[in-house]
């Protein structure tokens, strides 16, 4: 405890008295807000102090059933540790609806209660902990804007659990909890008649979530319908494309963010004589006609469809099934140059024999797709079909920052277990629907909830059988649903649609024919009950729900998670990260501020264990999805793609691509591609510049590099001027660094064999820079070989915007051992040497792999982070307190050693690690311990605290001790 409160002192005066003093600030004061750019808000917050709390308590005015339910998840991880907490409300204004008192009594490890006293409007968050209390008092009600978007001011505080301020908080709560009456179902059944009657007197209306830009449905004039943000850039981009006499373009948008609404919008400014509108589904072409009016406006007879028997070939603007118009009698009707316009939905189905034989037969003026997801397995180049023009792209993530969609609250949870087994791919009917199975799901359906005053759900099963069965089974307890597969007719699927919009339905239980095609605005529930199969199916069946409707303010996901080999590919999708990187995906599961907006991802804590094995399992960069990432590009770009393309189209990172093929002429050959052969020093060339540089990790290199390709000669002189320009440090130890990097010598013998001996760039003896004969030679007479080094530059280039160019490391960043040799200006690559730490240069790295597994006791280490500001740290076996290199780092700071402290959460994770900063020896902190080797014997050894100079990243932190 005296720790504890001397850390607490020298916080708060780091807060309140001078902010210049220095603290572990562990406990200093903060200001909490909303900040998107820094990807920082006050539901990180709370959710953090939940994760580690004893207790908690709310005082909040005001909740909406979205603020709730980002917290869910997390509650029901703490009821099962056992963890209880109270929410002190009320009635003020009638703002709380009486549903969001329902959803509260479904949370059983929380009391709550409702305060009468007039002009209750606190906005406060309480939370005991193992040594303190923590406070986070300010603007913020358990509201989700409040929490994620709005701007909102809030101060978290620390206190002893005997501080005056924290007491008079706590007596304040629990004094209007003592009054306060308690929330029961016949309290909510009064509040129920007063709310209306308020309701009704006040003309209040009910919050809901603002609605798209435009309002078709209220408006009577055509040329009111205004574009949104997104459609005005998209519209732009179209017309730019035919300034430039392009005949075709496509346009990549997510689901739900008005694809037919912008093509209506063009339409509109191309003015064509005639428009052809081309759909996959006939349930969608009465909506995309009557949607077309409300923007073209004009005469009802103007407007027709083609379709089964309904055949209006002759009106302005036609709306056909592609599986009407295909029909070779049907195509003869039409002139080629019948439509000046052309439009194709779902155009990713173009690949089609159907698709190609209208598309081979029409010569219209303008072509224009539309799909959500360009990117197919059935090795159809839908780019190529367009030309490769494409004329806007939005996906998930920027549709949800542009408010373009409707917000959904994603809930991965756990699978039913049977005698302590998840289900898998290959589980049979029987375990499928058991009693307990069904149970668990209309638990987790009824706990997570929905928005809206009734459930209007789909869900996606695995197979046909477990539809139906489930279907039936649901309908036993109460539930009206129906199940629908490929047997079904398109008017029985309609009727079904109709009867669930209708309020005669509660869910559709399918497997996969409404993936995509279908418009249902007021689904406000998606259950998932089958594995991941892909990327591109999961953001079809969750974008069922994101088309925004007055019904709802966000669309509850719930993803039943079992033990699927194709876990991983949950926050791939989510995220959109197409890295390849293991450590990437893992943080998506923990940070998750990759989603903008009140949306949010929470994974239960079993769930989110069984996602870590999932990516422990998978070979993610292996050929055959190293090959898909780039045959998509290839198809994406329409030619050869090089290591900048990755980037600049968001796939794979190129470090991946190398590391796994040494560089990426070896990649190309893997991939059948037909290349001018590189001779083996021109091969050793490009592993060694793909190995050392491309991570982009220090500047220096690059700019030398660059310049020499640029002109042969290039004097010190000229290189530090231009290292100044870009606010790169000039000292002369860093200049040998870079020197010792391209004449080889800081590099072990083996890989000096691997990059071919010779010195890459060689300096004379008047200080000019020059590549080496060879090289030049090649660069002048192979094109290619020119071409992937300026690769390799730019693509570093890129990655290293970064990377900080006026210090050795960048915060959280990663290093590998041989980076820090490099960039601590080491003469020789030590990496091999290394082991957990050196001292060198007056300068000691410390490596720790944070969840050890495997290893012997005698190097089984007890590292740890007590806190975001300090590290218990460990030195080697067999060292004591007076063992010299313990000595030089107890007084590092007397000796001008500056620690560096390095830290990877399992060895999973290959050869980096993050970069935590400078650290500093407490030194009342030292003691000498014994650790067993392996035969039991005691071995001594030293353990510190080490203070950090900066505290860690909050999500980076917990991401980091989380098991």
């Amino acid at each position: 405890m005296g720790e504890f409160i001397r850390e607490l002192e020298s916080s708060l005066r780091k807060g309140f008295i001078d902010k210049n003093f220095n603290s572990t600030k562990n406990f200093k004061p903060e200001l909490l807000i909303n900040d998107h750019k820094k990807s920082e808000n006050v539901l990180n917050a709370i959710t953090s102090e939940l994760e580690t709390c004893e207790s908690f308590i709310f005082s909040v005015a005001f909740i909406t059933e979205s603020g709730l339910a980002m917290l869910k998840a997390i509650l029901l991880d703490l009821k099962h540790k056992g963890i209880k907490g109270r929410i002190l409300t009320s009635t003020y204004l009638y703002f709380n609806q009486p549903k969001i008192f329902r959803e509260l009594q479904k949370i059983s490890n929380v009391d709550v209660r409702l305060t009468s006293l007039e002009g209750f409007h606190s906005k406060g968050y309480i939370f005991k902990q193992a040594s303190h209390y923590s406070l986070i008092v300010g603007s913020s009600n358990l509201t989700a804007h409040a929490l994620k978007v709005n701007y909102e001011w809030n101060v978290k505080l620390t206190s002893h659990e005997n501080g005056e301020l924290v007491s008079h908080f706590k007596n304040q709560f629990e004094d209007v909890w003592a009054s306060a009456d308690k929330l029961t179902e016949e309290w909510i059944a009064e509040y129920e008649e007063i709310y209306e009657e308020n309701a009704e007197q006040q003309g209040l209306d009910k919050v809901v979530d603002p609605s798209l830009s435009y309002q078709p449905n209220v408006l009577k004039d055509a040329l009111d319908i205004r574009p949104n943000k997104m459609q005005e850039a998209a519209l732009l981009q179209i017309e730019a494309l035919r300034t430039r006499s392009e005949n075709k373009g496509l346009i990549v948008s997510a689901t739900g963010t008005g694809k037919t609404y912008l093509s209506a919008f063009d339409v509109r400014r191309y003015q064509p004589k005639r428009m052809l509108f081309i759909v996959h589904r006939e349930q969608i072409l009465n909506q995309a006609k009557e949607d077309f009016q409300k923007v073209l406006g004009g005469l009802e007879h103007e407007f027709g469809l083609y379709v089964g028997n309904t055949k209006q070939h002759d009106r302005k603007y036609v709306f056909a099934s592609i599986q009407t118009l295909s029909k070779t009698e049907n195509l003869k009707q039409f002139n080629p140059k019948e439509f000046d316009y052309i439009l194709i939905d779902e155009v990713h189905k173009a690949g089609a024999p159907s698709y190609l034989k209208v598309i081979n037969y029409f010569e219209p003026n303008f072509l224009m797709g539309m799909t959500a997801t360009p990117e197919r397995t059935d090795d159809f180049n839908i780019y190529e079909l367009f030309d490769y023009n494409i004329a806007y792209e939005i996906r998930l993530q920027e549709a949800l920052e542009e408010d373009m969609l409707c917000p959904f609250h994603y809930f991965g949870v756990v699978d039913f277990e049977i005698d302590g087994q998840l289900f898998e791919e290959t589980s049979v009917l029987s375990k499928l629907i058991t009693e307990e199975r069904v149970n668990h799901i209309i638990d987790k359906i009824n706990y997570y909830g929905y928005s809206g005053d009734t459930v209007k759900g789909l869900m996606f099963c695995s197979r046909k059988d477990e539809a139906k069965a489930l279907s039936t089974a649901l309908n036993s307890k109460g539930f009206r649903t129906v199940s629908l597969t490929g047997e079904h007719t398109q008017q029985e699927r309609e009727y079904y649609v109709n009867r669930l919009e209708n309020g005669h339905l509660d869910y559709i239980l399918t497997v996969d024919i409404f993936n995509e095609g279908i418009d249902i605005p007021c689904l406000n529930q998606i259950i998932m009950l089958r594995q991941t199969e892909s990327s591109i199916v999961f953001i079809q069946q969750l974008g069922r729900g994101l088309r925004k409707h007055y019904s709802k303010q966000f669309v509850t996901v719930i993803d039943f998670i079992g033990n699927y080999k194709n876990n991983y590919l949950i926050p791939i999708a989510l995220s959109g990260d197409q890295s390849q990187n293991k450590d990437n995906i893992r943080r998506r599961i923990k940070d998750t501020s990759y989603i903008k907006g009140v949306s949010t991802i929470n994974f239960e804590e079993i769930a989110k264990r069984k996602i870590f094995s999932s990516i422990n399992a998978s070979q993610l960069t292996s050929l055959k999805i190293l090959r898909e990432a780039y045959n998509n590009l290839k198809n994406k770009i329409g030619r050869l793609p090089f290591l900048k393309d990755f980037i600049e189209n968001h796939s794979i990172d190129p470090v991946v691509l190398v590391e796994k093929h040494e560089n990426y002429y070896q990649f190309l050959l893997k991939m059948k591609e037909d290349i001018s052969a590189l001779s083996i020093y021109e091969n050793q060339v490009l592993t060694m510049l793909s190995m050392e540089i491309l991570h982009g990790k220090r500047w220096h290199e690059l700019v030398l590099l660059k310049m020499l390709l640029e002109k042969s000669r290039v004097s010190k002189r000229q290189y530090i001027e231009q290292l100044l320009k870009h606010n790169c440090v000039t000292d002369s130890a860093t200049i040998r660094s870079v020197e010792r990097i391209f004449s080889l010598d800081f590099f072990t013998q083996n890989n000096q064999k691997k990059y071919g001996f010779k010195p890459i760039i060689h300096k004379n003896d008047e200080d000019i820079y020059e590549l080496n004969a060879e090289i030049e030679i090649s660069l002048s007479t192979h094109p290619l070989f020119k071409r992937m080094i300026l690769d390799i530059v730019e693509t570093a280039m890129l990655r290293s915007v970064k990377y900080n160019r006026t210090s050795s490391f960048t915060l959280y960043e990663k290093y590998t051992r041989k980076d820090a040799c490099k960039l601590l200006d080491w003469d020789k690559d030590e990496s091999a040497t290394i082991f957990g730490y050196k001292i060198k240069h007056n300068t000691c790295p410390i490596f720790v792999t944070y969840h050890k597994q495997d290893v012997e006791s005698s190097v089984n280490y007890g590292d740890e982070l007590l806190n975001e500001n300090i590290f218990k740290w460990y030195t080697r076996s067999n060292r004591t307190l007076q063992s010299q290199e313990v000595r030089k780092i107890i007084d590092a700071e007397k000796h001008g050693i500056d620690i560096h402290i390095f830290v990877k959460k399992d060895d999973d994770e290959g050869k980096d690690f993050y970069y935590l900063g400078r650290g500093t020896p407490d030194i009342s902190s030292v003691r000498e311990a014994k650790m067993l080797d392996g035969k039991g014997k005691e071995l001594p050894v030293v353990h510190m605290n080490l203070l950090l100079e900066e505290t860690i990243d909050d999500k980076l932190y917990h991401y980091m001790i989380d098991r």
